[in-house]
């Protein structure tokens, strides 16, 4: 079993990790299954998502659970390999996690989203929070900027948007043999992409990338990781510390 992407642990192992903690946190990585280019996998954000859930799993007590495979990548259907499920589906299965986590008494999650396509996850995350559950997205947008000015990472967030210097430095991290030769003559740019939502990735680009690959390093996606962890400290406080009103007027 692959313990970077599915976590090893028997229920014994979360029973104790349970024990002494005011609040148990689990952690679902969700990814995707779409082009990236023609040096890096399909499975690209699912990996991504797993490493920095791993990365959390090995600063904090939290409970990491296996990832969601297949996201929202619609924008991607003009290349081959291309897997999706509706936003209506998505949402059912994170609510539906979260509904089964609560029973076994682990009331707080935290979505680590890697595709940037998964925009009904913020949704969920407001819909569940106003109903006074715990839940979190992470990582933010500033968190990602706090970690690419931490790592060295050349490529603004907007240029940096598929397939580019940070996907490819965690990867080159992570996962070296899955990157392909050819990701240093890859890059390519187009920072307007207003209509993307209308047009999909192919009225962009013609190779599947946005963004400049060639930049993309071992170390990078080191500290990629490791920015992370380390800003992940606020959202594990939040869910841990902070008391949520619930519906009837109780504190949780």
């Amino acid at each position: 079993m692959d313990s970077s992407l599915v976590p090893a642990d028997t229920t014994q192992d979360v029973r104790k990790r349970g024990l002494g903690v005011p609040r148990q946190v689990a952690v679902l990585p969700v990814g995707s299954y779409e082009q990236h280019g023609p040096y890096l996998p399909l499975a690209t954000d699912t990996l991504v998502a797993c490493a920095v859930a791993r990365e959390i799993a090995a600063a904090f007590p939290v409970h990491p659970l296996p990832p969601v495979t297949i996201g929202c990548s619609h924008e991607h259907a003009d290349w081959p390999g291309t897997v999706s499920i509706s936003s209506v589906t998505l949402h059912a299965v994170v609510r539906d996690i979260a509904d089964s986590l609560r029973r076994s008494g682990v009331d707080a999650l935290v979505v680590v989203n890697a595709h940037g396509g998964n925009h009904v996850l913020a949704n969920v995350v407001q819909e569940s929070s106003a109903r006074g559950e715990r839940m979190a997205l992470f990582p933010a947008a500033e968190d990602w900027e706090a970690a690419r000015e931490r790592a060295g990472v050349t490529t603004s967030l907007l240029t940096d948007m598929h397939a580019g210097e940070i996907e490819t430095s965690i990867l080159l991290h992570t996962h070296p043999e899955y990157v392909r030769p050819g990701y240093e003559a890859a890059d390519f740019v187009a920072d307007d992409r207003r209509h993307l939502p209308s047009l999909g990735m192919s009225g962009y680009t013609d190779s599947g990338v946005i963004g400049r690959p060639s930049l993309g390093s071992a170390e990078k996606g080191r500290k990629l990781l490791a920015s992370l962890a380390d800003s992940f400290g606020a959202c594990f406080s939040l869910l841990t510390s902070v008391p949520v009103v619930v519906p009837d007027g109780e504190h949780g």
